[in-house]
């Protein structure tokens, strides 16, 4: 692997997912070939800005949206930051660089019902698999982790003490969830079938059928799965049941400190993305209850 060295400080010291790590080499292989090829340029060490605002203005030229180039140039920025800390180039070429703006992307939250009866569907977990998804779309919507947070969760970092959960975040941030009594009895269900499969030495929770540590892919399929067949939503993703945790809370009255603690969040500014559809509430029942407006 040419970039061998950025692989392991991404996996081994960023302690980012492999998911991460392989979109953020894909990044750096298709510059480094775009170099080569157009600019007769070995390799991005010997690369400067105007080379980056080159390859900028070809993937809008073919195309690609401002939000996908963004994230390409955040892998730029990374990989950079790498080459300038282990001093195999002096100057960081994109130091200056601006992203790109972009339209605010508004999702559309699972509505109340919508979970309610994804779990009612799931009420009679009889075996392996369904007693597996239900604690998953439980988890999922009662803590509001993210994807590869649930995946990555070991037996251990369960308290059935405290009704608590500790999750391992981003940039290795460590931080406590609370649990509901019945996702702790979810997992007890769960945790009978798991035992039937599970080699004794497995610390992960949540494994497939052949009793290995689940993948992105197959949460990402059992989550759509389960909510096509209740939702007309467009996305039925993980991350849209995290969004929905969010907005359910600021929905009931939570604060939104408390609701960026529970998330994850390194600033409110992350977490604001979710008031949206809160304001929307409040809307409802500001013009339902104002005294000026009910007659």
């Amino acid at each position: 692997m040419p970039f061998s060295d950025f692989s392991d400080y991404l996996l081994l010291e960023k302690h980012y997912s492999a998911h991460t790590e392989k979109a953020y080499l894909k990044d750096i292989e298709t510059f480094a070939g775009f170099l080569k090829e157009t600019l007769d340029c070995p390799h991005p060490k010997e690369a400067n800005y105007a080379m980056i605002r080159n390859w900028i203005v070809a993937l809008l030229d073919e195309g690609v949206s401002p939000r996908s180039v963004n994230r390409k140039m955040s892998s730029l920025k990374t990989y950079y930051r790498f080459l300038l800390k282990t001093k195999q180039v002096s100057v960081n070429p994109m130091q200056t660089h601006r992203a790109l703006k972009t339209p605010k992307k508004v999702q559309t939250p699972f509505s109340e019902k919508e979970v309610a009866e994804v779990l009612e569907d799931l009420e009679d977990a009889d075996d392996f698999e369904s007693a597996r998804d239900r604690l998953l779309v439980e988890l999922f919507y009662t803590t509001g982790m993210r994807r590869a947070e649930l995946i990555n969760l070991k037996i251990s970092d369960v308290s059935k003490t405290n009704a608590t959960v500790k999750v391992l975040g981003k940039r290795n941030k460590q931080r406590i969830v609370p649990l509901l009594p019945t996702v702790l009895e979810s997992l007890d269900h769960y945790l009978k079938f798991r035992g039937a499969i599970a080699a004794s030495e497995e610390r992960y929770i949540f494994l497939t059928t052949k009793g290995v540590k689940m993948y992105d892919t197959l949460v990402y399929r059992i989550i759509n799965s389960y909510f096509s067949k209740i939702s007309q939503k467009a996305k039925k993703s993980p991350h849209i049941l995290r969004h929905s945790f969010a907005t359910h809370l600021l929905n009931q009255g939570a604060s939104l400190t408390a609701v960026k603690e529970l998330l994850g969040h390194s600033s409110l500014a992350s977490t604001q993305v979710y008031t949206h559809n809160s304001i929307a509430k409040l809307r409802e029942v500001y013009k339902g209850s104002h005294p000026r407006n009910t007659k």
